[in-house]
């Protein structure tokens, strides 16, 4: 798998490269991989890429960070609480259903040109789906396991430690893959209604100045990111629940 991948990787860059250099010939439009190479040097060497890097992941764990937190912590209340799920159902839907990218500009208004407003939409995108995995993977629990734990006069803590986390462990980790890459889209808009600093910053710039080869080195890292951060994810998932591996193999 890991072979397919990598070369499903090369060919897609080898494609790329001749398609921007045989087919489409503006570098307005597209430039190949090897003018991207050029451009990140470039900025490392200035060190301009450092400093948007830094930025745009302080802006991004800070963000994310919070939402895992209060996203597992809601839905997890939500899963086991018809109270908290009745309360809580018509503010999630409607967040939900509203383009929460909308509010960038006005977080802006509101905190200001530093982090704190990048912070606010990355966490307000990426918790969202956080929450409903988590609630969904708690209330679609086997029933006969709970049963089965009463019957063998199992505290509350142990059934909801060792079979209600346990079985949801795959939602919920679907929900943070989920998150990571909302929360990520969520920082760059965030960046390109105010800031001075960040990889969405350096892509606004560049656009404003036609310069497409440092507009593709942030995109480049955006998505890196993105795949780190999802491959490091399902690491964890079979760290914390090996057996779902083991079930899937046979």
């Amino acid at each position: 798998m890991r072979r397919t991948s990598l070369l499903s990787l090369v060919a897609g860059l080898g494609l790329w490269e001749l398609v921007a250099r045989y087919v489409v010939k503006s570098t307005l439009i597209i430039v190949p991989p090897s003018h991207v190479v050029v451009a990140f040097v470039d900025l490392v060497r200035k060190g301009e890429l450092q400093t948007h890097v830094y930025v745009s992941g302080l802006e991004f764990l800070a963000g994310f960070g919070l939402a895992a937190v209060v996203g597992v912590v809601l839905g997890v209340a939500i899963g086991v609480s018809d109270v908290t799920r009745d309360a809580l159902d018509p503010w999630l839907s409607a967040l939900y259903a509203t383009p929460v990218v909308a509010f960038a500009p006005l977080f802006v208004v509101w905190m200001g040109i530093g982090p704190s407003s990048k912070v606010a939409v990355a966490f307000l995108l990426a918790v969202l789906p956080i929450i409903i995995n988590t609630s969904a993977g708690i209330r679609t629990t086997d029933q006969d396991l709970v049963d089965v734990a009463r019957s063998f006069s199992a505290s509350r803590g142990q059934i909801f430690f060792k079979i209600l986390i346990p079985y949801a462990l795959a939602f919920i980790i679907a929900g943070l893959r989920l998150g990571v890459g909302r929360a990520i889209i969520g920082v760059v808009v965030a960046e390109f209604f105010g800031t001075r600093a960040g990889l969405g910053y350096l892509i606004l710039t560049s656009s404003q100045l036609f310069d497409t080869s440092a507009l593709f080195v942030a995109v480049v890292i955006l998505a890196g990111v993105g795949v780190l951060s999802v491959v490091l994810l399902q690491k964890l998932e079979r760290r914390l629940a090996p057996w779902r591996e083991l079930a899937v193999r046979t």
